[in-house]
């Protein structure tokens, strides 16, 4: 007897049927399996859930300028304001920063809670479709290690909700399709656009609907499935083609020539980077934040092998379709979604890699749902051998995801891991080195950047990195020529240039550095470090004005700075604003409590209003980080000799002598010598009086 088209459909759902059968009612089923995915998804990215901010992460996470309501105002309406124009995306990094701040758990929460969101949206979804063994497709999605680059690191906070966002627009969108009523259209177009203002690789969603009708039908109708898309298709190009204006503007520009390819170029990029995904889908070992970047040439003949198996095996499914249209359907869908990476555009990543595995986090979907669709379809394993073989292929994944996500506990391990398992990674080398040389740690820094050099040359970052260690150990010269040569490659690097004006300032040329500071500024205008610099340079050549204006333009775009706090400070009690250098003053050691600088100079505006007893608090907090000032060893001397203590002053004022002739400053040395003749004098004739 022939079975009907229900009758198979229960057939393929087999393994969720079995345990029906335990009379199970089926939503509470759900729950169960709900309830245990999310624990086993949680557990397994607990290496990370502490993990501490990596490479752009503290671009993402709302810098001090941007935390206000009016902050949270030009991160809609401010292009440059953020990294990149994902106001939706920023406006929940804004949210998160008021709730928990700097600590990282919050962050990564959220992210896996998202991903949480996505897989039960997708069980929803291919439930519509009727595709077999949803909750096993969804498992997989959540639980392969590919994910983990998406969910372990903040910065990809805009992929996760994107994700959601996609999802849900694609499952009201089949609701709709349906229906055929206008609110689930306006609900899924509205989902559309949010996801967009996520992040806007999500655009490709109207091809996966097509491509799903074309499935479900073998035909796509201009009245019912073409044109109700066309708001999306609209609204998703415009999106793309904003997105990469805005990474060419603001991000990309400076580095150009990192991206000068060919058509073919692309193409064979293109060809290699579906196989790559696809193999590591297939087999996720040695996954790592960044892969080296491919040598792409046109003259060598086996990368020409990518593009055409990629070609071969689209014709292959083509002709394949009257059998079966899922495997084309599958791998139209998994190239689709892939396509905004492919490297037909422009992203900045690609400046270090082609292939990076947050970039296949929803394409991943199609291949996954066909694997198990066809091993459904084709009874692989019977009864309880197939439950087992569900689980142990679920446990492998959640142990290679934790695997995975011991990489994200910081950004030291997880280039030092990138390293080892990819000896020729040059982001990995050049961030390292970065990490040690903030650490101290210069020499193996510059190991670290050599290597860099040696897999590039032409990385202008590297050579500014290894500008800045070599001014940090006094080799200024070598500094110069390095800074100098990361600004022949790349004229319109922001920090190099700014970095540059600082080795001329100290070494005298100020008025080459200003026009260095300048140069920086006009680039990246929201540079908060080049404005300060130019501050203090113009205030040593004389423009103390101008270089008032520019310490409150470092203060707008970073008002935790305290070295610009301090800054304005001392103009201002040059000027003697007291009142407002003391509020300066002390907004600096707000942020910086050891700023022995900040401490002497409020002390010094103190003393000037009379109030000695604060003063004396802050010359000695000055002197607790550095005991060996001379000039604030002489500031409490004074404010002691007004509080009448002269013995005190004297005793201080014998530890300045000593250290200032220790020094070979004989000018300081005569003022002290003056100041505790007066001193004595006037301490003898108080103890000679009646």
């Amino acid at each position: 007897m022939k079975k009907s088209k229900k009758q198979k459909i229960r057939r393929l759902n087999q393994p969720i049927q079995s345990v029906k059968s335990i009379s199970v009612h089926p939503k509470n089923l759900d729950f169960v399996l709900g309830i245990l995915l999310f624990v086993v998804m949680f557990t397994a990215y607990q290496p990370a859930w502490n993990g501490a901010p990596i490479w752009d992460d503290d671009s993402h996470i709302t810098r001090p300028d941007l935390r206000s309501f009016d902050g949270l105002s030009r991160i809609w309406t401010q292009l440059g304001a953020t990294q990149q124009y994902y106001p939706l995306t920023h406006s929940l990094f804004w949210l998160e920063y008021h709730l928990w701040g700097d600590s990282t758990l919050g962050y990564h929460f959220v992210n896996i809670l998202l991903h949480f969101f996505s897989t039960l949206l997708l069980v929803f979804i291919l439930r519509r479709l009727l595709i077999p063994g949803a909750w096993f497709v969804a498992a997989i999605f959540a639980l392969h290690p590919v994910q983990v680059e998406s969910i372990a690191w903040i910065s990809e906070l805009k992929n996760a909700l994107s994700g959601v966002f996609y999802l849900s627009a694609l499952l009201t969108y089949l609701h709709y399709n349906k229906t055929r009523k206008r609110k689930p259209y306006s609900i899924a177009l509205s989902l559309f656009i949010l996801g967009l203002l996520s992040k806007s690789v999500i655009a490709t969603l109207p091809v996966s609907l097509l491509i799903i009708f074309w499935w479900k039908r073998g035909k796509i109708d201009w009245k019912n499935d073409i044109a109700p898309l066309l708001p999306f298709f609209t609204i998703g190009i415009a999106s793309g083609i904003f997105t990469a204006w805005v990474e060419h503007n603001f991000i990309i520009g400076v580095e150009a020539n990192t991206f000068t390819l060919t058509l073919i170029e692309r193409g064979l990029i293109a060809g290699r980077v579906i196989w790559f995904y696809v193999y590591k889908l297939l087999w996720p070992l040695n996954l790592i934040f960044t892969y080296p970047r491919w040598e792409v040439s046109q003259a060598i003949w086996w990368q020409y092998l990518f593009p055409v198996a990629t070609l071969t095996l689209a014709g292959v499914l083509w002709k394949l379709r009257n059998h079966s249209r899922a495997p084309l359907a599958a791998f139209l869908y998994f190239t689709a979604t892939l396509f905004p990476a492919l490297g037909f555009f422009n992203v900045y990543p690609f400046r270090y890699s082609f292939v990076a595995d947050h970039f296949q986090y929803l394409a991943c979907i199609g291949p996954i749902a066909l694997a198990i669709g066809i091993s459904s379809k084709i009874n692989l394993l019977r009864g309880k051998f197939r439950w087992v073989l569900c689980i142990i292929i679920l446990l492998v994944l959640s142990a290679l995801t934790w695997k995975q996500s011991k990489m994200y506990i910081n950004a030291e391990t997880l280039y030092r891991t990138t390293i080892k398992k990819a000896p020729n990674c040059l982001m990995a080398h050049n961030n390292l080195g970065a990490i040690l040389e903030a650490k101290g740690k210069t020499d193996e820094a510059i190991v670290h950047f050599r290597k860099t050099l040696e897999i590039n040359p032409d990385f202008a970052e590297a050579w500014n990195n290894l500008g800045n260690a070599s001014s940090h150990i006094g080799q200024i010269n070598d500094a110069m020529t390095d800074y100098q040569k990361a600004l022949s490659i790349s004229p319109n690097y922001a920090e190099a240039h700014n970095n540059l004006g600082t080795i001329l300032a100290t070494t005298g040329h100020l008025d080459e550095a200003i026009a260095h500071y300048r140069k920086a500024l006009e680039i990246k205008p929201i540079f908060a470090e080049a404005w300060n610099n130019l501050g203090d340079a113009l205030l040593q050549v004389g423009q103390a004005d101008e270089a008032m204006l520019n310490f409150k333009r470092a203060l707008e775009y970073n008002p935790e700075y305290a070295e610009a706090h301090y800054n304005l400070g001392n103009i201002l009690l040059k000027y003697r604003q007291f009142n407002e250098a003391i509020e300066q003053f002390t907004k600096a050691l707000e942020i910086n409590p050891n700023y022995e600088k900040a401490h002497n100079n409020l002390g010094n505006a103190l003393f000037v209003l009379g109030q000695i007893d604060e003063a004396i608090y802050h010359y000695q907090k000055a002197l607790e980080i550095n005991p060996n000032k001379i000039n604030t060893l002489q500031n409490l001397a004074d404010a002691l000799v007004r509080k009448g203590q002269i013995g005190d002053a004297i005793s201080i004022l014998q530890k300045a002598l000593q250290l200032a002739k220790s020094a070979g400053q004989q000018v300081r040395v005569s003022e002290i010598t003056a100041t505790l003749e007066k001193l004595n004098q006037a301490s003898h004739s108080i103890s000679q009086a009646p």
